[in-house]
């Protein structure tokens, strides 16, 4: 039968001489603080390293997944942009052209001739050229009945080609013995300002337009 062993008689200033089983205890005391201590040292560290790096690989992957969502829809988008550039370019291209702008204006200005209206003033101005299209000033003063502009609205929206028409400073107001009886299906009435109206360019012009933009925002 092993004696027990008492701690308290043991010698730590004579290890050699304690009894087997105590120097083997010892020993494993010893082993297990080393392990302990290269563990705290050593293993911790790593654990909050790999930690650290868990937490990259996890940001990193909602990065990529993100991108790669991204790219996946970048070529539908293209193709959806290309379309919408197209649809842009077939409605410019139902605009008067540059050639037909003249005729157009003398159809716009004869148009309101046929239905009665008096042109007391209709004076086009210079183009201002826009990105894709150039927009035509025009004053006018014209003086007619409310059914009459009805009818030249009408007119205009006939015409072969697609005229769009805005207009700027309009006033519409009675005119001569009308005054002052308010507007009514015969009485006369002025309208009076400026109207726009577009046409589309083509390539070259679109070329001289943007070279020129540049060189206004260069200098």
């Amino acid at each position: 039968m092993s004696k027990k062993i008492n701690i308290k008689e043991l010698d730590f200033n004579n290890i050699g001489g304690w009894p087997q089983q105590a120097k083997i205890g010892l020993c494993v005391i010893i082993g297990i603080v080393i392990v302990g201590l290269a563990w705290w040292v050593f293993v911790r560290d790593q654990r909050e390293q790999l930690a650290g790096l868990e937490r990259t690989e996890t940001e990193l992957r909602t990065e990529f997944e993100t991108k790669q969502g991204r790219a996946s829809n970048l070529e539908p988008l293209k193709q959806q942009l290309a379309q919408m550039e197209q649809q842009l370019q077939q409605m410019l291209r139902q605009l008067p052209s540059k050639t037909e702008m003249p005729d157009l204006i003398v159809d716009i200005s004869q148009t309101a001739l046929a239905t009665g209206i008096s042109n007391e003033l209709f004076q086009p101005g210079p183009e201002q050229p826009k990105e894709f299209y150039a927009e035509k000033p025009i004053a006018l003063r014209m003086v007619g009945t409310y059914h009459q502009f009805g009818g030249f609205v009408s007119g205009v929206a006939s015409l072969p080609r697609v005229v769009i028409m805005t207009m700027h400073d309009i006033s519409l107001k009675p005119r001569g013995e009308g005054k002052g009886v308010g507007i009514t299906a015969n009485a006369p009435l002025e309208l009076a300002g400026t109207v726009k109206t577009y046409r589309y360019l083509d390539e070259e012009e679109i070329a001289e337009s943007t070279a020129a933009q540049t060189g206004k925002e260069g200098t």
